[in-house]
């Protein structure tokens, strides 16, 4: 895969090994660059292709020594075919309005965010976020960022309840779902899966071929739900490719 870097040199680092968040007994590390100001967007856009993903102004991807588990995934929007499963879904989450919304934090977005992250990752590294580390989470960015907020509607025709957030980049060739959350407190909606997709929709009405959804890690309950989402392409040593059944099925290196 040919890659379009700007003259400008990135320098990468490589973190120490920590705890894996994702796979017990397991140490991981990241390779990492911050994104410069000027040239972000094309950066970004050739490091996601690449496997990176990013946070605030710096793009990172594994780097694990002893471990492959974590693979970059897409899906390919032209390609995927609404289930019975996903129309029930949709179906259930057609009363929710949907906003494009500017990459600027808001308390009301921090507030679910801490709930969903108290019933969903309560031991994750997230938990002790402050409203700091949200507004940079959402503002501190090089690219082209928006938030995709979800509300409920609401008869007297003001805003409904919040109850869903994604953070998305456009990429030159998709959608990248930076991070989601939702309402922990409403049953049988399945908020996770209505964003992405949502998210496909977006995709094909625009014409963008991919939504880029992060990494896979077989085997980890918090990361296991994108691989049913099919086609499925993962990015391997030869480039992309569409994930298999026997890939599904193997057990990660």
């Amino acid at each position: 895969m040919t890659q379009h870097f700007p003259t400008r040199q990135i320098r990468f680092y490589l973190t120490a090994p920590a705890p894996c968040p994702y796979l017990p007994d397991r140490l991981e590390r990241k390779v990492f660059a911050h994104l410069p100001l000027a040239e972000g967007e094309m950066v970004n856009d050739s490091l996601t292709q690449s496997g990176f993903r990013r946070s605030q102004n710096i793009a990172y991807r594994p780097a694990c020594e002893t471990c492959a588990a974590c693979v970059s995934v897409r899906i390919p929007a032209k390609d995927y075919v609404l289930s019975r499963s996903d129309r029930r879904t949709l179906s259930r989450n057609a009363d929710l309005k949907r906003s494009l919304v500017e990459a600027e934090a808001t308390l009301e977005q921090f507030e679910l965010l801490r709930r969903y992250l108290r019933a969903r990752h309560a031991d994750g590294g997230m938990t002790d976020m402050g409203w700091p580390d949200f507004v940079a989470m959402v503002e501190d960015t090089p690219v082209r960022s928006h938030m995709i907020e979800y509300r409920l509607a609401s008869p007297a025709g003001e805003p409904g309840d919040l109850v869903a957030c994604t953070l998305v980049d456009l990429l030159g060739d998709g959608l990248s779902l930076v991070y989601s959350f939702y309402d922990p407190d409403l049953p049988r909606r399945s908020l996770g899966r209505f964003m992405i997709l949502d998210h496909l929709a977006q995709a094909r009405m625009t014409g963008m071929p991919f939504v880029y959804l992060g990494y896979w890690v077989k085997g980890s309950e918090k990361m296991d739900y994108k691989a049913r989402f099919q086609p499925l392409e993962a990015l391997g040593p030869s480039g992309w490719r569409l994930l298999g059944a026997r890939d599904l099925e193997a057990a990660p290196e």
